[in-house]
């Protein structure tokens, strides 16, 4: 069960999330601020690393107009806990070393839960599309 607290942070920041939905150069500087984040965690993140990855491509893909098989509503989710995830005050915050990143990598596994399904199909249309590209 998560954390009340958190899910009450993850909901705010999906709010947040709105004005990300419909500008591409907004969105990418976001997703450079949190992959450069992810990059810095990449240990502590253990399981959460791999989703967090996902998360980008999905969102990356959405706002580039190459995937839109899913619903406006699931990006609003999923631009929120990468709100959440660069967020330095957040429930726990990322200046506890070691601590900070707990609370974010919960709130990426609440959202992949939360989201499942559409995930598994971004997941599969990403993997039928990169199939025998040299360039991966």
């Amino acid at each position: 069960m998560v954390d009340p607290q958190i899910y009450f942070e993850a909901k705010k920041h999906r709010e947040g999330a709105k004005g990300y939905i419909d500008n591409p150069k907004k969105t990418e500087g976001l997703l450079k601020k949190a992959i450069l984040k992810a990059r810095i965690n990449k240990g502590t993140l253990g399981d959460a690393w791999e989703k967090l990855q996902l998360f980008f491509d999905l969102v990356q893909a959405y706002s580039k107009g190459e995937y839109r098989n899913v619903a406006p509503t699931t990006i609003l989710t999923i631009i929120g806990a990468i709100l959440y995830f660069v967020s330095p005050l957040d429930v726990v915050p990322d200046f506890l070393v070691g601590l900070g990143i707990v609370d974010d990598a919960a709130v990426i596994s609440f959202t992949l839960k939360k989201l499942s399904v559409e995930i598994n199909e971004f997941k599969k249309w990403k993997l039928s599309t990169t199939k025998g590209n040299p360039l991966d």
